[in-house]
């Protein structure tokens, strides 16, 4: 009988935060099933979330998408995912 390793879910951790015009967001951290998953979340909870990069590869990855997510949001001034390109 085979086996299979299940990966946890990690806790997600708070890697950003930015002020938009539906208010303050937060850029977050997770683990799922081995990948880092990035999202953007509201800050008190309400309102819509945003998968913004389903699995990233390193650290100096990361890095680089936070800050060039918080500065797109800061030039826009609306959650850069939100679509309005």
């Amino acid at each position: 009988m085979a086996t299979t390793t299940e990966q946890p879910i990690g806790r997600p951790q708070r890697l950003a935060t930015y002020t938009a015009d539906v208010g303050e967001r937060t850029l977050v951290g997770q683990r799922v099933d081995g990948a880092v998953r990035i999202s953007d979340v509201p800050a008190d909870g309400r309102g819509r979330s945003y998968l913004v990069e389903p699995e990233l590869g390193s650290m100096p990855e990361l890095e680089a998408l936070v800050a060039d997510y918080k500065a797109k949001a800061k030039k826009l001034g609306y959650v850069p995912m939100h679509g309005w390109f």
